[in-house]
């Protein structure tokens, strides 16, 4: 009972509810506008395809013939066994699909938030101890440039600089890291450069906005006045205190980039869940569609939840109780 009712166990218990509750809305929505397109959905599928025997066999595999309700319930019930339905574009299980490109946009999305991280952090602490100088003019350019670019035309410019021009890496493709580390390496760097940038520039701007606000507190003044050196105030007191909002942000850029890289991509041909979700698209492979909704929405959550947990650890003046 003890351990039931530890502030921790509550919290967790709390958070996993609220993301249960937030998945079954996703759900709700996703399927409500699957049904809301106009068309209909096998017809358009097949395309050239079609067939009577082909439109039968797919709307009955999908389980479209059915009744709306007894729909949305098998669905929800697939669901929660890890079923989501097959891919109208060629009839492989949607959960497989996902998983196969899964990997592919996780390393994307961790390369690039390291990277941002390995920009923003110095930057921005810079920058807000540097206030009003020319250094602090750089930094604010240099993020305010990088937050106006839209990612597919960085993307562009690192193909045409070093991919095209200079020839130090390839323009696009992919290998996976556990067959080959080198050309994993070598294909991921221009792609997670482009989205690391664009992450850093945000990054770099709320890690300055912190510092500043930190620095403006009474205990760094304190600490001031009884006559610490300025490299303790400035390493224990401002940057300590104002990097544990980072993770805030962190998570809200690596949940971000895991859902939202579908043009970058597609700009570099990366089999991950963005290009998969384009081509469905396109297709209109609305199982697929629903799918990686579903899988995106789940990462975004226990993304938050991990980001909450370790905010927790890292500062005890919260309490989760």
């Amino acid at each position: 009972m003890t351990f039931i009712g530890h502030p921790v166990v509550r919290f967790l218990g709390r958070r996993l509810l609220y993301s249960l509750l937030v998945l079954f809305g996703v759900l709700v929505v996703v399927f409500a506008l699957m049904q809301l397109v106009p068309g209909d959905p096998v017809r358009i599928a097949l395309g050239t395809r079609y067939t009577p025997e082909a439109y039968e066999a797919l709307r009955s595999a999908s389980g479209l013939d059915r009744p709306l309700l007894e729909q949305f319930l098998g669905y929800l019930g697939s669901a929660l066994r890890g079923d989501l339905g097959v891919s109208f574009r060629n009839g492989d299980p949607v959960t497989l699909v996902l998983l196969e490109r899964l990997p592919a946009t996780v390393s994307l999305a961790v390369a690039g938030i390291a990277i941002a991280l390995l920009i923003a952090v110095p930057a921005g602490i810079w920058s807000g101890l540097h206030e009003g100088r020319v250094s602090d003019a750089v930094v604010r350019v240099g993020s305010q440039f990088g937050v106006s670019v839209p990612d597919f035309w960085m993307g562009i410019l690192l193909i045409a600089l070093v991919a095209s021009t200079l020839g130090w890496l390839p323009t696009s493709g992919y290998r996976a890291l556990s067959e080959d580390p080198a050309g994993w390496l070598r294909h991921i760097v221009l792609p997670a450069l482009t989205v690391g940038l664009v992450a850093a520039a945000i990054m770099t701007r709320y890690i300055r906005s912190a510092v500043l606000e930190v620095a403006s507190m009474g205990y760094v003044r304190t600490a001031r006045s009884k006559g610490l050196s300025p490299w303790v105030v400035t390493v224990r007191h401002t940057v300590r205190n104002a990097l544990i909002p980072v993770l805030t942000i962190t998570g809200i850029q690596l949940a971000t980039i895991l859902g939202g890289v579908i043009v970058v991509e597609v700009v570099f041909a990366w089999p991950g869940l963005g290009r998969l979700v384009y081509n469905a698209v396109a297709a209109r492979d609305y199982p697929v569609i629903q799918g990686a909704v579903l899988l995106i929405a789940a990462l975004f959550l226990l993304i938050n939840l991990i980001v909450d947990l370790l905010y927790a650890v890292v500062d005890p003046r919260i309490r989760l109780a």
